[in-house]
C-alpha cells in the first residue's frame, strides 16, 4: 500500500501543473492511499480529541502555554514572516496592472548671470504586459500559495511551542523530584555512615566499612549537586520558551499528571488535513507547480506596452498639454520579444523544484505517520515499563530496610547495605524518569496528530491568528 502511494507521488513529478483549491491548498492524490486505521497496538478510537492540554488537569500548565504563545520570540518572528509573505504576494499580483510613472523638469539658462531662456517639460512612461496566457496570474497565485504556507508555518510553530512548553514543564517536575530523591539519598547515606562509625568505635566494624560508607556519602553529595544543576537548567529552558529572563525563578509542581487511557487519535488520513507542516508543504508544492507553468508559458509570445512620451516648451502650461502627451504615448507600442535558451533552462529548473517539493511532501507525510505510530506504541510500552519500575522501586525499598536492619544486627555486610541503597535510588530515579517520559510521549502523540488545544486568547504580530484553538 505504501509503495503504491509513493509511486503515485513520483508520477506527479512529471506534471507541470498543480490543482489548487479556492483557499490555495493543493489537493493531490498523494494521500488517497492512507491507511484506514493505525497499525500500532494502542490506537483507541477514531473520534478526534477536543483539547489535549486539558487532559493533564493542570491550570498552571495551561497558563504557561498561554504565556509562551504570547511572548515566545520565535513564534512572534513566524508571525512577522506571514506579513512579509502576504506583502510579497500583493506585490507580485500588482504586476498584472499597468505601471505608470510621471515626472516633470524645468531649466533656466544664464548668460553672464542674466536669465536668457526657460524650458519646462514632462515625461510620462507606461509599462504593461497583457496577460495573454495567464502567466502573470500564475505568478500571483504562487505568491498567495507562499503566503498560505507561511500561515500554516505559524500554526505549526504554535503547536510546537505549546508542546515544547508542556514537555519543559514535565522536565521541570521531574527535575524537582530527582533533586528530592537525591536529598533523601544523601540523608540515608549520612545515617548509614553514622551507623558504621558507631560500630567502628565499638570495635564491631572495620576501617574498610568506614571508608566505603564515607565514599558512598560523598557520591550522594556529588549526585545532589548534579541534580540541582539539571533542575536549574530545566527551569531556564522553560523560561526561555516563555520569553522571560532565565532567572531560575519558576517553581515546579510536586507531581506529574495522572494519565488517562489515550483516546481521540483519529485516523492516518486525518493527519493529512490537520498537521500544519503538511498543509504548508501542500501550499509550497502548489506554488512550485504554478511557477513551473509560469516558466513554461514564458516560452510563448508576450504582448507588452512600454511607451514613453514627453511634452515641453517655454511655459509651465506646456507641461500639461495632454493632447500632445497622449498622442505620442499611443504611438510607442513595443513588439513581442522571444527568448529561447534562458527560458527553457528556467522551465527545467522549476520542474525540478516541483519534483523536489513532491518528494519533500511525501517524506513529510510518512514521517508524520511514523511519529504517530511511535507515540501510539509508546503508550503501551512506556506504561508497561513504568509499572515494572514501580514494582522494582517498591522491592528495592524493602530490600534496603532489611539490609539496614541486618547490618545493625551484625548479620549483613557493608557491601550488602551499600548495594541495597544504590539499587533503591536507581530504581526510584528510573521510575521518576519513566513517568515523565510517558507524559512526554503523550504530548508527542498529540503533536504528531496535530491535536487541538485551547488556552487564553493570544495576540501576535499583525493580529495574526488571535484564537489559540488548534
Amino acid at each position: 500500500m505504501y509503495k503504491k502511494w509513493l509511486i503515485t507521488a513520483s508520477l506527479l513529478s512529471l506534471s507541470a501543473c498543480a490543482s489548487v483549491t479556492t483557499t490555495g491548498a493543493l489537493t493531490p492524490p498523494i494521500g488517497q492511499q492512507a491507511p484506514t486505521q493505525w497499525q500500532s497496538q494502542n490506537s483507541a478510537g477514531n473520534t478526534l480529541a477536543v483539547d489535549w492540554l486539558a487532559e493533564f488537569h493542570d491550570t498552571r500548565l495551561t497558563a504557561l502555554v498561554g504565556e509562551a504563545l504570547r511572548n515566545n520570540h520565535n513564534l512572534l518572528a513566524s508571525a512577522e514572516r506571514i506579513v512579509q509573505a502576504q506583502a510579497l504576494a500583493v506585490s507580485r499580483a500588482s504586476s498584472r496592472l499597468p505601471s505608470v510613472d510621471f515626472s516633470t523638469q524645468g531649466t533656466r539658462n544664464f548668460i553672464q548671470n542674466v536669465p536668457d531662456t526657460e524650458s519646462y517639460g514632462a515625461t510620462l512612461s507606461v509599462s504593461w504586459e497583457v496577460d495573454l496566457w495567464g502567466r502573470i496570474a500564475d505568478r500571483a497565485r504562487a505568491g498567495y500559495a507562499d503566503a498560505h504556507a507561511a500561515e500554516a508555518d505559524l500554526e505549526a510553530a504554535r503547536l510546537s511551542i505549546a508542546g515544547q512548553t508542556t514537555q519543559a514543564w514535565f522536565d521541570l517536575i521531574e527535575g524537582g523530584q530527582q533533586v528530592a530523591l537525591a536529598k533523601d539519598d544523601l540523608k540515608s547515606r549520612q545515617r548509614s555512615s553514622r551507623l558504621v562509625e558507631r560500630r567502628y568505635r565499638s570495635g564491631v566494624s572495620s576501617s574498610l566499612d568506614v571508608r566505603l560508607a564515607r565514599s558512598a556519602r560523598a557520591g550522594s553529595e556529588a549526585n545532589l549537586a548534579l541534580r540541582e544543576q539539571l533542575l536549574a537548567n530545566a527551569t531556564r529552558r522553560l523560561e526561555l520558551l516563555l520569553g522571560r529572563y532565565p532567572s531560575k525563578s519558576i517553581k515546579a509542581a510536586q507531581t506529574l499528571p495522572v494519565l488517562l487511557p489515550v483516546t481521540g487519535v483519529g485516523t492516518p488520513a486525518d493527519v493529512l488535513v490537520r498537521r500544519p507542516d503538511i498543509i504548508a508543504a501542500e501550499a509550497r508544492l502548489s506554488a512550485a507547480g504554478l511557477r513551473a507553468t509560469e516558466a513554461r508559458k514564458a516560452l510563448l509570445p508576450r504582448l507588452s506596452f512600454s511607451p514613453t512620451a514627453s511634452t515641453g516648451g517655454t511655459r509651465v502650461s506646456d507641461i500639461f498639454d495632454l493632447n500632445t502627451l497622449v498622442g505620442r504615448l499611443l504611438g510607442n507600442i513595443a513588439q513581442p520579444v522571444f527568448r529561447g535558451g534562458a527560458l527553457k533552462a528556467e522551465v527545467k529548473r522549476t520542474r525540478a523544484v516541483q519534483r523536489e517539493q513532491i518528494e519533500v511532501y511525501a517524506n513529510l507525510v510518512l514521517r508524520a505517520w511514523r511519529e504517530a505510530e511511535d507515540a501510539l506504541d509508546g503508550e503501551t510500552f512506556l506504561a508497561q515499563r513504568e509499572a515494572a519500575l514501580d514494582v522494582s522501586a517498591t522491592e528495592a525499598r524493602e530490600a534496603e530496610t532489611l539490609a539496614i536492619r541486618e547490618y545493625g544486627r551484625g548479620v549483613g555486610t557493608i557491601f550488602e547495605l551499600l548495594d541495597a541503597q544504590r539499587r533503591r535510588i536507581n530504581a526510584e530515579s528510573q521510575f521518576i524518569a519513566a513517568s515523565k517520559e510517558r507524559a512526554a510521549n503523550r504530548v508527542r502523540l498529540h503533536l504528531a496528530i496535530a491535536g487541538k488545544f485551547k488556552t487564553q486568547a493570544v495576540k501576535t504580530a499583525a493580529n495574526v491568528n488571535e484564537d489559540t484553538s488548534l
